[in-house]
């Protein structure tokens, strides 16, 4: 379990995107340029059996929600995210606390633990977070 260090802040709001939307994405932020649906379709086609207008549906949804720009002024439209991938992480981690823990941190947090699903090693990384956290925490107010 690799837990993200740096300190995300969303400053604006990211729409809600589906599973099969996030597929999309997952392609659109591993390359750092713009790719054309073709390239969007071949790379899904590699792990799903989405044919390609499933794939441009996809691309246009999330287009219309402004997730996704196109780049127009070629012959060939290439798309390319307006949300960085930890933008909408952050998004639809605090979306899933809400629906499913009451926006209570703490209470996801418990049931992890509680659930033996954490290994020595995860839990060495959350102690160190935590930690840090605080440290910044008492930093801040002698300030």
């Amino acid at each position: 379990m690799c837990i993200q260090r740096r300190r995300i802040k969303v400053s604006r709001k990211v729409p809600n995107i589906s599973e099969a939307e996030w597929e999309v994405m997952n392609v659109l932020w591993k390359k750092e340029e713009p790719q054309t649906a073709n390239e969007v379709i071949h790379s899904l086609q590699e792990h799903t059996d989405w044919k390609p207008k499933t794939v441009r549906t996809l691309l246009d949804r999330l287009v219309q929600k402004k997730v996704v720009g196109v780049n127009q002024n070629q012959k060939v439209y290439t798309f390319f995210p307006l949300y960085s991938q930890e933008e909408c992480q952050h998004a639809e981690a605090q979306s899933f606390l809400k629906r499913i823990y009451g926006g209570t941190l703490k209470s996801m947090l418990v049931q992890f633990i509680q659930g033996d699903s954490l290994t020595e090693e995860d839990i060495k990384e959350l102690r160190s977070i935590l930690n840090e956290k605080s440290s910044r925490k008492t930093d801040e107010r002698k300030e």
